[in-house]
């Protein structure tokens, strides 16, 4: 997850914001960079929490809460992967079908991580 938090640092310039945002308003800009840290900034704590903390995720109930609070997470964005993104944004296109699906692999392994936990 931190691996994948520090990837975010690169989303403006692999998704041409500098070109692609000026085509919207100043607030809508703004809300993309923010939440896109935002949402980088979560998955690193999220990553760090397991590495510090993972006995506890595990063996306390507060734990396994926090885990089904992150299998939900991980298992919504699997939801977004697989119906909130439209399939020609990656259909017949090699790099973004292996991206597609190295990404549906990984919120899986996430969601099952963090929910088997909780049972």
């Amino acid at each position: 997850m931190i691996l994948l938090s520090l990837m975010h640092i690169g989303f403006p310039r692999y998704f041409k914001w500098e070109i692609e945002l000026k085509k919207v308003s100043l607030i809508n800009k703004q809300l993309m960079e923010v939440h896109t840290f935002f949402v980088a900034f979560t998955v690193f704590l999220m990553g760090i929490l397991c590495m510090i903390s993972s006995n506890d995720l595990i063996n306390s109930m507060l734990g396994r809460r926090i885990s089904m609070g992150f299998g939900i997470f991980w298992g919504l964005r699997l939801f977004i992967q697989l119906f909130g993104f439209s399939s020609s944004l990656w259909k017949g296109k090699t790099f973004e079908t292996s991206i597609h699906f190295l990404f549906t692999i990984i919120w899986i392994y996430f969601t099952i991580s963090f929910l088997i936990l909780f049972l």
